[in-house]
């Protein structure tokens, strides 16, 4: 499992850095689908700044909390303390994106 945690935990940051400008208006969903109109509204690399943040911050803690738990507790309490870790941040996500980047 821990290998499993680790993995998924790299794959989450990774995306961070594989988002760019220049792929944005493929893989950023949402994104892909606005008119050119509203496209300059968005804050592109303000959004990619955070997005990038944001995907390393909840890929290393996520996985530092599944470590914590998995040290104190079993390897199914830490399989599912590491399912909420990585569960809980994108509320917070979607709001502050909504709220920050649309000029």
């Amino acid at each position: 499992m821990t290998t499993i945690a680790l993995i998924t935990s790299a794959i989450v940051a990774g995306c961070g850095y594989i988002v760019t400008e220049s792929n944005a208006d493929i893989l950023l969903a949402g994104y892909n689908t606005m008119s050119k109109k509203e496209k300059e509204k968005f804050d592109l690399k303000g959004y990619l700044n955070f997005f990038k943040k944001f995907m390393l911050s909840v890929g290393v803690y996520s996985f530092i909390i599944y470590l914590l738990i998995h040290l104190f507790f079993t390897v199914e309490a830490a399989a599912i303390g590491y399912a909420i870790s990585i569960s809980i941040p994108w509320p917070y996500f979607v709001y502050y994106s909504n709220k920050k980047f649309i000029k």
